[in-house]
Formats: C-alpha cells, sequence, structure tokens
C-alpha cells in the first residue's frame, strides 16, 4: 500500500510539472489561458507535499508498531 502512495504522490508531481511547461509556453500567446494552469501548479504541489507528509507520517506509525 505504501507504494502506491509513494505513486499517487509522484503522478501529482508529474501535472505540476506539466502545468508550469504550459504555463510557460502560453504565457506570451493566450495569458488568460495560462491562469488555470497556475491554479493546477499550484493545487498538484500542494498536494504532492500533503500526499507526502502523510505517507511519511503512515510510515513512522507502522514502524513503531513493529518495535
Amino acid at each position: 500500500m505504501i507504494n502506491i502512495l509513494r505513486y499517487t504522490e509522484y503522478l501529482y508531481l508529474a501535472v505540476a510539472i506539466v502545468s508550469v511547461y504550459k504555463i510557460v509556453t502560453l504565457w506570451e500567446t493566450a495569458q488568460e489561458d495560462t491562469y488555470l494552469f497556475i491554479f493546477f501548479a499550484i493545487v498538484s504541489i500542494g498536494m504532492f507535499l500533503f500526499r507526502r507528509n502523510y505517507r511519511k507520517r503512515f510510515e513512522k506509525r507502522r514502524d513503531q508498531n513493529k518495535e
């Protein structure tokens, strides 16, 4: 189960990278379209950090229960 949590957090990071790429490429031509990608990038980075923190806390609790 831990591996699934690890993959989902990197999926959020991939969405953030794609969003930042779209922001950079569309900024000059269609600036009003980039605001949606800015929102996606911010939310994706936030979800990455939240999921990572949650996974580490889950692993720590699992390791404490083993001892």
